[in-house]
């Protein structure tokens, strides 16, 4: 919901022709929120795949004392979370700066009303492959869980299907629907958050992106939380 109010309400005013409503706080605080919940929403999701991956693990596995521990770390998991996206994204909140008057909107524009003034070289590179990192971890997680969830029930299912094979019910098994519900959710995850990260390095990369590209740059970050 922070992502989606945060980036998507300015956008969408913008895209109106709105007259500018956020001054320099405003900026740094909507930019600020919007990062923070971005991250907040990737780290969280990884989690609940991990917590849902370690429940299903068999109850004879090496997983057994997380198994019994992962229920009362939940809260503490989601605390570090926020506390470290709002470590992290404190350069953000330096970063943006409030509304100019320069209509050319330009990569210094965000929002069509804040700006931000181009990065020196080693700042941009260092605050690229922090984030750039921190994302593929959480892809790459999102993705190992899955994957173990998917095989986990792939196996349940065929050590009871001497069973279901004698019902008469024709309905499709749990772990089947189960099954598509993870690789759906997988696979949008994925695609959403690694077209953003494309879009978002290619509209970097450009002196002045078409309104075409930088809308598109900012439609689809919404995707995965709508």
């Amino acid at each position: 919901s922070l992502v989606l109010l945060s980036k998507g309400v300015p956008q969408i005013m913008a895209a109106f022709g709105l007259k500018s409503f956020l001054d320099e706080a405003g900026c740094k605080l909507v930019y600020y929120l919007h990062r923070v919940a971005r991250g907040v929403s990737l780290s969280t999701t990884c989690l609940l795949s991990g917590f849902q991956a370690i429940k299903l693990c068999p109850s004879n596995s090496r997983w057994l004392d997380l198994q019994i521990r992962s229920p009362r770390c939940i809260v503490f998991w989601c605390f570090l979370c926020w506390i470290l996206q709002l470590v992290v994204n404190i350069y953000i909140a330096m970063y943006i700066t409030g509304p100019t008057n320069n209509k050319n909107l330009s990569m210094e524009k965000l929002y069509r009303y804040c700006s931000s003034p181009y990065p020196g070289r080693l700042v941009f590179s260092v605050m690229a492959v922090v984030y750039t990192f921190m994302d593929g971890v959480y892809v790459v997680l999102m993705a190992w869980t899955s994957g173990s969830m998917v095989l986990v029930l792939h196996r349940h299912k065929q050590r009871v299907q001497h069973i279901r094979s004698s019902s008469s019910s024709p309905r499709t098994a749990h772990e089947t629907r189960a099954t598509h519900t993870i690789l759906i959710l997988v696979s949008m995850f994925i695609s959403f958050h690694a077209l953003a990260g494309i879009l978002s390095y290619r509209v970097t990369q450009l002196q002045s992106p078409g309104h075409g590209l930088r809308g598109i740059s900012f439609l689809v970050p919404s995707g995965f939380p709508t």
